[in-house]
């Protein structure tokens, strides 16, 4: 009986495998190569990980490239097929596209984000053979079973808040995440290159309010220490941190959490999204795939890896991908805290198939495979559902 099962998980990997690789599957010892371009190999146990598994990537972009943009045009008509093969092999149902859109006041930043959650509603509706809205945990269950690509429409600021009543409205547009602040302050709080650490206004106490109401998840990623713990206070439910790493292995990234933040996200049953942003994981060269699973086992040790999950900060190619021009004027965008090198992304994880490598990483580090299906995307599914109303 034993070999009969083992026979058909087999022939059920070999399958998924082709239809992953698009007619390049390779077998060797148990191996597979998914992808014709690439000779790294994956085990049965991670391919089966990531493609039976709900897999969310909660700061995950469905393109950086102006260029790709420009091609793709405002109602996605140019998302060509190849565009959506790689979507569908990447193994990741759900991103979390989330920019931080902003302005020169509140008014100006409402504006520019009504365009940009109108143009990404329009691209979900334009391309419903590609794309799915997710709205509710049941939009992931129901995306996990049609097969499309799966988007969570939020905003890296709520600088766009101007009053409560606005929390309602982009809510009601498909809004489901927002962070509180970006990097510099605004009505709400301080964000984390702010000179001066300062904690959540009356103003921000207002908005979370209504957030908890409405349910729509706070997120403090870019917030500064204070503010972050300020809004696990004031919340009455989780509190996300959507991407970010841990300052104890990063001492000097105001990016990263402290223990402190990172101690108090576990108590409200919350989970942190590790980022693969270089400069977030380690502070010097050589940074490899193995500095960002360090990142992984430290929140593991601390609290626990039911508050762990990805939230990788990057499309399917990475930062590097981008033409030089846009490169270098986001680069140019920050303060020297951010601490940018020469190259943003990390190398093997940096790729269409990252998350195949991020499973075989944690595989390879002895998480069992229920921690692994936390990770990937079952534990942010579970604090979705106690911050969601559906």
């Amino acid at each position: 009986m034993k070999k009969i099962v083992n026979r058909r998980s087999a022939l059920k990997t070999i399958s998924k495998v082709a239809a992953l690789s698009f007619g390049f599957p390779a077998i060797n010892k148990g191996s597979f190569q998914l992808f014709a371009s690439s000779t790294d190999r994956y085990s049965v146990q991670v391919i089966d990980l990531v493609t039976e598994n709900l897999v969310i990537d909660m700061l995950g972009l469905l393109t950086l490239n102006g260029e790709t943009r420009k091609k793709w045009g405002p109602d996605g008509e140019g998302i060509s097929s190849s565009d959506i093969k790689v979507f569908k092999s990447s193994g990741i149902n759900v991103f979390h596209n989330a920019y931080g859109v902003g302005g020169k006041n509140q008014t100006e930043a409402k504006i520019n984000v009504l365009n940009y959650v109108g143009n990404l509603n329009g691209i979900i509706a334009n391309r419903p053979d590609v794309f799915m809205r997710i709205d509710s945990v049941k939009d992931m269950q129901e995306v996990m079973k049609n097969g499309k690509t799966g988007v969570m429409i939020g905003v890296q600021n709520a600088d766009h808040f101007i009053s409560p009543d606005d929390v309602n409205l982009f809510y009601d547009l498909g809004q489901r995440v927002s962070q509180l602040t970006y990097n510099s302050r605004n009505m709400i709080g301080n964000g984390a290159t702010e000179r001066m650490d300062g904690g959540i206004s009356d103003f921000g106490e207002s908005i979370i309010k209504r957030m908890n109401e409405v349910g729509m998840a706070i997120d403090v990623s870019h917030c500064g220490d204070q503010t972050t713990l300020d809004a696990f206070d004031i919340s009455k439910k989780p509190v996300l941190i959507t991407h970010s790493n841990v300052r104890s292995l990063n001492p000097s990234h105001p990016r990263c959490k402290t223990d402190e933040a990172i101690i108090k996200m576990a108590k409200v049953g919350s989970v942190v999204g590790i980022t693969n942003v270089r400069n977030f994981v380690k502070a010097s060269e050589p940074t490899t795939i193995e500095h960002l699973l360090d990142q992984y086992d430290y929140v593991r040790d601390l609290v626990g890896s039911e508050h762990l999950g990805v939230g990788s900060d990057i499309d399917l190619y990475g930062y590097d991908a981008m033409p030089k021009k846009q490169y270098d004027a986001l680069k140019a965008m920050y303060k020297g805290s951010y601490a940018f090198r020469e190259k943003i992304d990390i190398e093997g994880i940096d790729h269409p198939k990252r998350m195949f490598d991020l499973t075989a990483g944690l595989v390879r580090r002895k998480y069992s495979n229920r921690e692994i299906r936390g990770i990937l995307g079952q534990n942010f599914k579970r604090v979705l559902a106690k911050i969601w109303k559906d």
